[in-house]
């Protein structure tokens, strides 16, 4: 199957299928991450699609990208609601993403200049290995753990997974060629359910299909009830400079992987404004900030299929599945094993692209100034430095993992000398 370019259509067969690709490749992340904090997994389904559509729209339907939750907010997702609650969490969400609004229009006056001052390739590069690398413990964690205890059945169902997608990419013909990731998923899914008919022990509960009758309602507990207190919104103004750096990594990864330079056109303006109004719109739905997502680059690496209309696809059904209870149920059972075996590939690829990035804008590693900015980034990313202090009035400032470490790269960057 030849490459597909962002404007091509596709029979509406195909595009459904590698929609649910897409979905499926970023389905794991966007539901862990409300998962983890406390909220219901269809609420961060409905913001991604709502988030990826408002993105396209914004960058008039050029960049092939889904927006889905952020792992970077995880730890003040948690400190700020678990000090001020989830109203105070939604509108220091709702800033954060006008935050970005403020760099695009910043951007679109100035233009991209002072961008890669601040936040050159030796900085974003060392920040995608991170996320990469950083994501692989939950990988790793879901691919061996059942009920939090280590099993070997897990690591055989993620293995299975994970070959299966590997033979599909690599044997694949034509279409089967193109959706390693899904058909990587059904097969371990299909395993999940022989490995607990032959030893008789079910590793997928059917029963919660139903559990929630027909339909849901997808707004988080703070749906249109932010509140804005100080130490929320500094906390998550901070962490989105974590993620901006993240979004310009996925920019370059992406125009590298479809080959257009989408630094030119649409350009950074356009689509940090996209991904800065979806967290927006994520915050007043009571939900996670979004993101622009290395598993949909790393899918389309691997499946060669770049069409927007694809990637819109994808966000109309994580809408319409957050709707529908039954088929949210369906794709919940999809056992943990099974993402992690797929996301032990696709984790991967994003810690590449970021070595990729190194590798084409030529960061010499002779030079210390270098050398000290990367390793410092990746030390304190993955092993989770974490920034947490009280402000007055008892709110609670934290800037963890990735976060910490973009920012301590942003300040060697800065005061290192260059000579």
């Amino acid at each position: 199957m030849s490459k597909i370019m962002p404007e091509d259509t596709l029979p509406l067969g195909k595009t459904v299928a590698f929609s649910f690709q897409q979905l499926f490749a970023c389905f794991g992340a966007t539901i862990l991450v409300p998962i983890i904090v406390g909220l219901p997994p269809y609420v961060a389904l409905f913001s991604a699609g709502v988030g990826t559509l408002i993105y396209l729209v914004c960058t008039r339907f050029k960049v092939p990208m889904f927006l889905g939750s952020s792992f970077a907010f995880i730890a003040p997702l948690a400190s700020v609601s678990a000090a001020s609650g989830w109203n105070a969490v939604a509108g220091g969400i709702i800033v954060a993403g006008l935050f970005y609004a403020l760099i695009a229009l910043v951007i679109s006056r100035t233009g991209i200049r002072w961008i890669s001052v601040l936040f050159p390739p030796v900085v974003i590069g060392s920040v995608i290995i991170t996320i990469g690398i950083g994501l692989s413990a939950t990988a790793v964690q879901q691919a061996t753990l059942i009920n939090g205890e280590y099993s070997l059945k897990a690591l055989l169902i993620a293995m299975v997974t994970l070959f299966s997608i590997a033979l599909f990419s690599i044997k694949g013909k034509g279409f089967i060629k193109a959706i390693p990731i899904i058909l990587g998923i059904v097969s371990g899914y299909v395993f999940t359910v022989i490995v607990g008919l032959v030893t008789r022990e079910p590793l997928i509960d059917f029963s919660t299909i139903t559990a929630n009758g027909l339909f849901t309602i997808p707004f988080g507990p703070a749906a249109f009830k932010p509140t804005f207190e100080t130490g929320a919104i500094i906390t998550f103004i901070v962490v989105s400079l974590a993620t901006l750096i993240e979004h310009l990594g996925d920019l370059f990864t992406i125009s590298g992987i479809v080959g257009r330079d989408f630094y030119q056109d649409p350009g950074p303006s356009k689509t940090i404004l996209g991904d800065g109004l979806a967290t927006a719109a994520a915050g007043l739905f009571g939900s996670v900030p979004n993101v622009s997502y290395g598993e949909c680059s790393a899918t389309q690496a691997l499946s060669h299929v770049h069409s927007v209309r694809v990637i819109a696809g994808a966000a109309i059904i994580a809408i319409i599945l957050s709707f529908i209870a039954p088929v949210s149920g369906l794709i919940n059972t999809i056992p943990g094993p099974v993402l992690g075996g797929a996301c032990l590939i696709l984790y991967g690829l994003i810690a590449s692209s970021g070595l990729r990035n190194i590798v084409k804008a030529g960061v010499d590693y002779d030079d210390s100034r270098n050398l000290i900015i990367s390793s410092a980034i990746l030390t304190s990313g993955i092993g989770g430095c974490a920034l947490t202090f009280a402000l007055p009035g008892g709110q609670i400032f934290s800037i963890a993992g990735m976060a910490f470490g973009t920012a301590l790269g942003v300040v060697l960057n800065l005061i290192l000398p260059k000579e």
